[in-house]
């Protein structure tokens, strides 16, 4: 009787625990709908931007229109600029699909959508094993609920990477090496961020000592950026085609330094005084110095309130610092936060997470600029772990992430489907 019971609890709490992706997923992908598809058409259009449609359409903004026009008309290249900086296996998938006789926007939006619940199975399993099931879910609800997480269920590439390098990077822990060679190699296909992932594989197979089928794993992950090369020196003569094309984005590759002091001043004196070259008005930098003064008293006299009272007092200060500087401040948080997290879990995560997380961030610090940084961050699995593990320790720091983040994906959707830029 002992055992049957026991049994029942174990497969209920098992069920339970494969429910919570589905759940999350749901939750999410019903929000960025009603916010898209209900609440962004009954506004009037922006300035800047376009009044959003009912439609599919609304899904389909900024590089969807890139990715349609690579799927159903095929690469442009022409004197170093073009648009095969957006890699293959994407729009290749939606060109078959739109083959067989599904639209465009139907068939982006499904593989998106599809990708995601998959990759939040995958992620959910992996942490389960190596993290245990309090990180496993804490992850689960942050990936899907992160602003940016808007881009999985529009036609974009960020669930398709983050569904294959996840697996690629779950298989290499698992010493599942064919497996990681298949996905890494879909991966590299898939996002230019993919090639973090073959440093990683390799510093991680010396760090663990693994056998010479890891090296050969790592190495194979660069099968899918090397097939996008020899496509690009046969059609176009030039094999880095995709890396020069970036120009129309990126001027040069590096750190570019002018793009971070813009986002800094930015939050300290605003955008205003920022275009002016000078303090035209004084309210911004006042505001701010007023936030963090208040940030260090409250830090300074922690010892004196309880923890509740000190976490949710920076909770406000936070939200009113966002409130004044806005998308710089996530820009630049999300970043710095993600840094110090995978350096501070460090010897929590696996090797290949973690090298991995430092190759990704690395690249993305050298890219040449700030374009698109908080989005390009969140497409780094690593870094919503690290967050994972922090806020699983900390639950009252993750209601309170989770409820602000949830105000922000509603209103990035919003501003997506009306053409304007997120990220």
């Amino acid at each position: 009787m002992i055992s049957v019971k026991f049994l029942s609890t174990k497969v209920a709490r098992a069920t339970s625990g494969l429910m919570f992706p589905a759940t999350m997923w749901f939750a999410s992908r019903t929000l960025i709908l009603i916010a898209m598809l209900l609440v962004a058409p009954m506004l009037p259009a922006p300035h800047k931007g376009t009044a959003a449609t009912f439609g599919l359409e609304a899904f389909a903004h900024w590089d969807g229109g890139h990715y349609r026009h690579i799927a159903t008309l095929g690469y442009e290249y022409v004197n170093g600029k073009g648009n095969v900086v957006f890699f293959p296996l994407y729009p290749l998938i939606m060109r078959a699909l739109w083959s067989i006789g599904l639209s465009f926007e139907v068939a982006g939006t499904l593989v998106s959508n599809l990708a995601f619940l998959i990759f939040l199975y995958v992620l959910y399993l992996w942490l389960y094993q190596y993290q245990g099931e309090k990180v496993a879910r804490w992850a689960v609800a942050l990936a899907a609920l992160f602003p940016l997480s808007m881009f999985t269920a529009v036609i974009y590439t960020e669930a398709l990477y983050l569904l294959l390098s996840t697996a690629a990077l779950r298989a290499f822990d698992q010493n599942k090496y064919t497996q990681t060679a298949i996905f890494g190699a879909l991966a590299t296909a898939t996002r230019p961020t993919g090639m973090a992932l073959i440093p990683g594989f390799l510093i991680a197979a010396w760090k663990q000592n693994k056998s010479p089928k890891a090296y050969l794993a790592g190495l194979a992950t660069s099968i899918g950026l090397v097939c996008f090369s020899i496509y690009c020196a046969v059609q176009y003569g030039d094999s880095l085609a995709f890396i020069h094309a970036q120009k129309a984005w990126r001027e040069n590759l590096g750190f570019d330094w002018q793009s971070w002091w813009k986002m800094l001043m930015q939050i300290t004196v605003g955008i205003r005084n920022y275009k002016h070259g000078g303090i035209k008005d004084i309210t911004h930098p006042l505001i701010f110095l007023i936030i963090i003064g208040c940030s260090y008293l409250l830090w300074r006299n922690r010892k004196k309130f309880s923890a509740a009272k000190v976490d949710y007092g920076f909770g406000i200060l936070f939200l009113g610092l966002w409130l004044l500087a806005g998308d710089p401040l996530i820009n630049t948080a999300v970043f710095v936060v993600s840094i110090f997290l995978l350096w501070h879990y460090r010897d929590e995560l696996t090797p290949v997470t973690l090298f991995y997380g430092i190759c990704g961030m690395a690249m993305l610090f050298l890219s040449g600029g700030t374009i698109s940084l908080s989005r390009l961050v969140y497409g780094l699995v690593p870094t919503i772990i690290a967050y994972g593990i922090l806020i699983a320790r900390h639950p009252r720091w993750g209601y309170m992430s989770i409820s602000f983040f949830t105000i922000l994906l509603f209103t990035f959707s919003i501003r997506f489907a009306q053409s304007l830029w997120v990220g």
